[in-house]
């Protein structure tokens, strides 16, 4: 049974995303919903994200909405290292300030300012250590950072039970198709 879950995926310039209202986190974000409830439903407890802009904190929020309904359900940020967001703008630094707030844990693997890639690298060993399951909102076809992630978790559990799930772009159209029709016959 699924306790721990690593959430990540894309940073939102990867996906082209510079604003917050983009109709397309709000697909994210149902797309993620869909997938944490069910997961909630059998047993899941945990959600560690690393607290990076874009899937990861619009999964935080996914999370803290289902803390109203599944009380048990619990939001992790670990970080990769100390003042992550030192040079983002500040509405991005707000909202990220939100999240820490209301998150049930959060740490730092590395204790100093970012120094190299290795630190990236170190949180997400760390969190592939710790977790049962990795979810990444991730396509093949469409290369960006949760590349990383996939990889070393495809190659430390090969042959072990460790999940990998993912919500590809094909999972998104599917999902934005719903809300369409859902909108379109809302208005009937």
């Amino acid at each position: 049974m699924l306790k721990t879950l690593l959430l990540s995926g894309y940073k939102s310039h990867e996906l082209g995303i510079w604003d917050t209202k983009n109709p397309g986190i709000f697909i994210i974000k149902t797309a993620i919903e869909k997938q944490l409830r069910t997961l909630v439903e059998d047993g899941l407890e945990w959600v560690i994200i690393g607290g990076q802009p874009g899937v990861e904190l619009w999964a935080a929020e996914v999370v803290l909405e289902l803390k109203n309904e599944f009380s048990e359900l619990k939001l992790g940020v670990l970080m990769p290292f100390l003042e992550q967001e030192k040079n983002w703008k500040e509405e991005r630094k707000e909202h990220y300030q939100m999240i820490i707030d209301q998150a049930d844990f959060v740490d730092v693997v590395s204790k100093k300012p970012y120094i190299a890639p290795w630190q990236f690298k170190a949180r997400d060993e760390f969190s592939l250590d710790h977790t049962d399951a990795l979810l990444l909102v991730y396509d093949e076809e469409k290369e960006g950072s949760p590349k990383f992630l996939k990889e070393a978790a495809e190659n430390r559990f090969e042959s072990s039970t460790y999940s990998i799930m993912m919500i590809n772009m094909y999972d998104l159209q599917t999902i934005a198709e719903e809300i369409q029709e859902k909108e379109r016959s809302d208005w009937l």
